[in-house]
């Protein structure tokens, strides 16, 4: 039997988050179908290569599934995913994990993009690392505080042409 509840709001998510890519220069949405979403976010963040904690401007990925149960129940570990650069380097990404906070069943699409957005460029993390899914950048966070936001541009913007 189809669900006509969760019908009408995967197609308001896909609507929704349709228009937020378009107004948006940082965030390419792919939409696999209504349910599956691959996020590409052009922005800086950091990353750790060879030891060495960088700030780099390029592409991170993430994938997003809505359930046919996520208006009941929303598991963050289902919903979102870290795809890529696998050396992200943030207290709330342990590859695939991400943690966006607090996500109630059917949040939005939207918030959720902009909840990942923030995380990548630094607007949002956990500095407790009891709550932190890599330990040691929540440590290495507290002591390097004056180097966020890396990115602090709205995730709907567009530059002036």
């Amino acid at each position: 039997m189809k669900d006509v509840i969760l019908e009408s709001f995967l197609e308001r998510q896909l609507e929704e988050a349709t228009e937020l890519a378009q107004a948006s220069d940082i965030l390419d949405l792919w939409p696999i179908d209504r349910r599956h979403y691959l996020a590409h976010y052009h922005c800086r963040g950091l990353i750790q290569e060879g030891g060495e904690i960088r700030e780099t401007e390029g592409v991170f990925t993430v994938g997003f599934f809505l359930p046919a149960d996520y208006l009941r129940r929303a598991e963050p570990a289902t919903v979102v995913t870290w795809i890529h650069p696998p050396t992200i380097w943030h207290p709330n990404v342990s590859p695939p994990a991400i943690c966006v906070g607090r996500m109630p069943p059917g949040t939005p699409l939207v918030d959720l993009l902009h909840q990942v957005y923030e995380i990548i460029t630094w607007q949002r993390f956990t500095p407790n690392e009891f709550d932190a899914l890599n330990r040691a950048a929540c440590q290495w966070a507290r002591n390097h505080k004056h180097r966020f936001p890396v990115d602090n541009r709205p995730l709907r913007w567009r530059a002036s042409r």
